[in-house]
């Protein structure tokens, strides 16, 4: 499905996309389909509402999230759209500063802050982008459409 379909299907205004990507991948690379797959079943399932990344990970021309009305498209493994998505609030922080609450919010694992830390720990790692004191950018968001699993 194009995103133009999914757009036109959510009923969304096409002048308010910003983006589509997929959790634990660059963007709209899919190099983890299953990872992918996994965080997106957590979201229509409206257990995961919040996502971290860090900010190192950004490309020079590539704009940070905000919330700005703008809305984005969660695509599965396969890179299709599961879901659209509206920033409610962003910030950023270390990594050592992340909140049980916002762990809690990105509905993985247990939910425990511990959970969160070694999880996304492992994630950063694989990049060289690790440190407790790296610059995060959390955002939680709400679900403007779901596709039926």
């Amino acid at each position: 499905m194009k995103y133009s379909d999914f757009i036109q299907e959510a009923g969304l205004n096409p002048a308010d996309f910003r983006g589509a990507f997929a959790f634990g991948n660059d963007g709209e690379v899919i190099t983890d389909p299953q990872m992918a797959d996994d965080l997106a079943l957590e979201v229509l399932s409206g257990r995961k509402t919040a996502t971290a990344s860090a900010v190192e990970g950004y490309t020079e021309n590539e704009p940070m999230p905000t919330v700005d009305g703008k809305f984005d498209i969660i695509l599965n493994g396969k890179g299709q759209p599961i879901a659209a998505v509206t920033n409610s609030k962003v910030y950023q922080t270390t990594f050592d500063k992340v909140t049980a609450e916002h762990a809690y919010k990105e509905g993985e694992g247990d939910l425990s802050l511990a959970y969160w830390r070694q999880a996304h720990e492992e994630f950063w790692r694989q990049f060289g982008l690790f440190r407790p004191d790296m610059p995060v950018l959390c955002e939680e968001y709400e679900i403007l459409y779901k596709k039926d699993k």
